[in-house]
Parts: C-alpha cells; sequence; structure tokens
C-alpha cells in the first residue's frame, strides 16, 4: 500500500458515538438501503489479521469469517454467483447490461488486516462534523493524530471521520475498499438505467503478508482489467510500484565455552549485529522518500553459533534492486572477512516488480480512472505507491490492474482513520468507471 488543514490542539473524541456493539443489520430488503459507512462498520469489527508464520491459505481462518459476510450480502444484492472459494477467496458476478461487447473489468480488495498491530475487539468511532484539531482516541488518550503529522486532515473540516478507540487497527485497510465495491454493487444493480459491460468482483486473502493472489484462478475469475481499490487520498490514482526482493541471510559463528573462547569464539549474534550497524543511513525507510528506494532490516535472531538476518529491498526499477542487493552483500562479505572460522549464506528471494512496465502496454486502464475520478467531482492525481498491492502481481499474472484510492489513512497503526465523505466518493468513482468502460468499448 499503501496512496487539508486547521488546528486545535488537544481536541478529544467527546463527541464521537461508539459503534462497536452495533448489531448487523438482517439481511434482506432492508440491507439494499445500506450506506457505504453501515457497511464499513459492520466489517471492521470482524477480524481478519493475516499470520505470516502461518503455512495455510488464508494463513487465518478468521479471514473466512468476513468473507462468509460478504457472500451473504452479495447475494442478498442479487449477485447469483457470489461464492467463497477453498482458498477464502471471494468471487462475484455482476451481469452486462449492453448489447455490445464490452471489456470485462475486475475490483478487487483485500479482506486481510495487517499482522502489525491488533486487529481484535475493534471499536469504531464516529466523529461527526469534524471542525480541524488533533483528535485524541478515547481507549488509549496516549494515542493522538495529530493534524501537524497527518496534514491530510485539513481536507476533511466538516466532514465524519472514523477511527478506532486507539487500542487496535481500525481496518480502514483494506475494509474501506471491500465497503466501497460492495456498495457501488449494490448501486448498479438497484439502477438498470445505468449502462455496463461485465463486472468482476474479487476480494483475497492474505494480502498483508504478500500472498495475496497466491491461489487467485484468472480463468474463472475472466476478467481482461484491473483496479485494486487500495489507495489512500482521495481523488489518486497509482499507476506504479515498487519493485521488491527478500534478503534471507544465515551466519554460521564458532561457538565456544566462553572460558575458553580466547582467539577462537566468533558470535554469530556479533556478527548479525556488526552487519546491521554498517548499513547506509542514507539508504533507509525511514530517510528516504518519493521514488528513492531502500534497505530495510525486518528480522534478526540468533544465538552464539547461528544467526539469521532479514531484508527487504525496495526500488522502482530492477536495476536499482541490484545495486541494493550489491552493497548488502558488499557490507556481508566485509564483516565476514573479521571472522575467518564463520561462513554465510546470501538468499535473494523475488517478491513483486513495478507493474506500470504491464500498464504501460494498457494507457486506457489509468485514462478511464482519470476521467471517473474527474466526474466524481475531483482532481484526479496520477501516482507512484511506495509499497505494493495485489494489483502488481496480478499485472504480471495477466491481468493489468492500477490501484484506486479507498481514502484511509495512516495504514498500519491506531492512528488509522477515514472519512464517511472519501468513502462515498469512492463508491461515484467505482460506478463512474463501470459506465466509461460501456461508453468507450
Amino acid at each position: 500500500m499503501r496512496h487539508l488543514r486547521s488546528a486545535r490542539n488537544g481536541f478529544t473524541l467527546g463527541r464521537q458515538s461508539s459503534i462497536a456493539m452495533q448489531r448487523r443489520k438482517p439481511i434482506g430488503a432492508k440491507l439494499m438501503t445500506d450506506t457505504v459507512t453501515d457497511r464499513f462498520l459492520r466489517y471492521v469489527v470482524v477480524d481478519t489479521q493475516s499470520d505470516p508464520t502461518s503455512n495455510t491459505q488464508p494463513s487465518t481462518e478468521k479471514q473466512r469469517n468476513l468473507g462468509r459476510i460478504l457472500v451473504e450480502e452479495l447475494l442478498a444484492i442479487g449477485l447469483a454467483d457470489a461464492h467463497l472459494d477453498e482458498h477464502g477467496y471471494v468471487y462475484a458476478t455482476i451481469p452486462s447490461n449492453v448489447d455490445k461487447p464490452v471489456p470485462v473489468i475486475c475490483f478487487c480488495s483485500h479482506m486481510d488486516t495487517a499482522p502489525d498491530f491488533t486487529g481484535t475487539n475493534v471499536k469504531p468511532q464516529v466523529l461527526r462534523d469534524y471542525r480541524g484539531g488533533d483528535i485524541r482516541l478515547s481507549g488509549d488518550p496516549q494515542q493522538v493524530i495529530r493534524v501537524d503529522e497527518h496534514p491530510a486532515l485539513r481536507d476533511q473540516i466538516g466532514n465524519d471521520i472514523i477511527t478506532s478507540d486507539g487500542t487496535t487497527l481500525l481496518g480502514a485497510d483494506d475494509k474501506a475498499g471491500l465497503a466501497e465495491i460492495v456498495t457501488a454493487a449494490r448501486y448498479l444493480v438497484d439502477n438498470p438505467d445505468i449502462r455496463h459491460g461485465t463486472i468482476k468482483l474479487l476480494f483475497t486473502t492474505d494480502e498483508e503478508i504478500g500472498r495475496g493472489v497466491d491461489k487467485v484462478d484468472l480463468k474463472k475469475l475472466g476478467a481482461q482489467f484491473a483496479y485494486t481499490v487500495d489507495g489512500e487520498t482521495a481523488g489518486h490514482i497509482e499507476d506504479e510500484t515498487f519493485s521488491a526482493d527478500g534478503v534471507e541471510i544465515q551466519i554460521q559463528g564458532v561457538a565456544i565455552h566462553p572460558g575458553f573462547a580466547l582467539g577462537k569464539m566468533e558470535n554469530a549474534i556479533k556478527i548479525a549485529g556488526a552487519i546491521v550497524d554498517r548499513l547506509p543511513k542514507d539508504i533507509a525507510p525511514e530517510t528516504t522518500s518519493g521514488r528513492e528506494g531502500f534497505i530495510h532490516p525486518t528480522v534478526v535472531s540468533g544465538s552464539m553459533d547461528k544467526a539469521s538476518l532479514g531484508f527487504i529491498i525496495r526500488d522502482f526499477d530492477e536495476a536499482g534492486l541490484a545495486v541494493k542487493e550489491a552493497i548488502l552483500e558488499g557490507i556481508v562479505k566485509e564483516v565476514m572477512a573479521a571472522y575467518p572460522g564463520s561462513s554465510y549464506t546470501f538468499t535473494v528471494k523475488h517478491q513483486y516488480r513495478n507493474m506500470k512496465t504491464v500498464l504501460d502496454g494498457h494507457p486506457e486502464i489509468v485514462d478511464h480512472a482519470v476521467e471517473a475520478i474527474r466526474r466524481a467531482g475531483m482532481t484526479p492525481v496520477r501516482g507512484s505507491i511506495r509499497g505494493g498491492t495485489d494489483g502488481s502481481r496480478l499485472s504480471f499474472k495477466g491481468l493489468p490492474c492500477a490501484n484506486l484510492f479507498a481514502g484511509g489513512h495512516a495504514f498500519h497503526s491506531p492512528l488509522e482513520w477515514v472519512s464517511r465523505q472519501d468513502m462515498e466518493k469512492a463508491v461515484k468513482t467505482i460506478v463512474e468507471l463501470a459506465k466509461i468502460w460501456a461508453e468507450r468499448a
């Protein structure tokens, strides 16, 4: 993933209404009146965190709980083929209502939330008619969404802001996208005068741990082009991501009783520490921005005789990845030279590549999105993602896929927030996109 200003310090959520205990609305006719906010608040209280240590698909069974809710709602809307497959994915189809060939497009979002911070027992809060200033979260007063750190709040004056209570993630990444797609689907079904081609819906599991499309059946999906609804700021369309690799380093040291270690011990923990200490300070996530890539240690573990290090390497092109991987291996070799009795392995693992390589061959995907955003009343902003989405891998699997905004901010943290109005803008954008593909076919 992961795509303005007034101040009154110390603003608290005294006017918020907690909806954590809100009852789920019955499936049926009443569901047809649900707003995007109704759906969002219903989805975020379902714990769907993925687990990178699991080898199953989905990585956590609880992701299926939301999948079943989504299937039930899609069936109630009238999407007769909506179903949950054996891998936890949700598929559904909005049939075409035009008598000419129109490219089949897909809208995709993921059901899981990040393992970075707990998503259990989410208590969403609604701050209505935001008047500006910092937002102190009621469940943990130490958690404050500060305007200086989240300047996008300055564009939200008068809007309704949804947050967690500060003790969990909110889950806007990417339950906002889910709610927007389902709401747009309902709108299209309820308004058959809006002409559109066949539209496929795909809700994935395990996106946050890099496995979001591992088991997607593209033949069954049957789409030609796609959009993930997984971005940030309203009005943004993203057609470029990082290219990404992972690096695993295994160190074999020399272990011996510390009482007899003189001139013999080569402590693998110290070797690992020396490697991390020599990382370039100016090629790190915390010191880079824009189109600058980075080398980022994510895991360090070990004992005196063995240690492991995990890194992610990011750049917008493959040549940049190769340079950074060479820098990292050069550091390892320099450090290891001081430990002649020890050895190491250096393994590079391909993760994903910049989807722009594919999307440049299909300019209509972004062009149509830009026009849809404009028709929905916003100024389109075309940008790049300092990260990746399911769209990165879908593009290289043969389904060219750009990334639309979902409206959320501060993903993967207890400070996550989204506004009702921005979610409504995303719904309008999806509907306009469906119309444009049919108009221009």
